[in-house]
């Protein structure tokens, strides 16, 4: 059986990017840290590794601000390449 995950994806190269993109999408950083993917590139490949480690083979990210090109670009090029 395959186990996928989706969780919205909020990442910043600092504290600050992280905060101003939770804003954007009327969410609070702290709770998204704490249920979701965010803050910087190294956190989120954390958990996107705790994901794998509990099992799931695939996870969807979610982006909730499709017009925040950067915040594409970031995952792209910093996370990603460490998953």
């Amino acid at each position: 059986m395959l186990m996928s995950v989706a969780q919205a994806v909020c990442c910043g190269k600092d504290d600050a990017e992280v905060r101003r993109r939770a804003a954007a999408i009327g969410a609070d950083p702290d709770e998204l840290r704490a249920s979701g993917l965010a803050g910087t590139p190294a956190e989120v490949a954390d958990k996107v590794g705790a994901f794998a480690g509990a099992g799931a083979e695939r996870i969807y990210l979610q982006v909730l601000d499709l017009s925040d090109l950067d915040h594409l670009e970031l995952i792209a090029s910093r996370v990603m390449p460490q998953v």
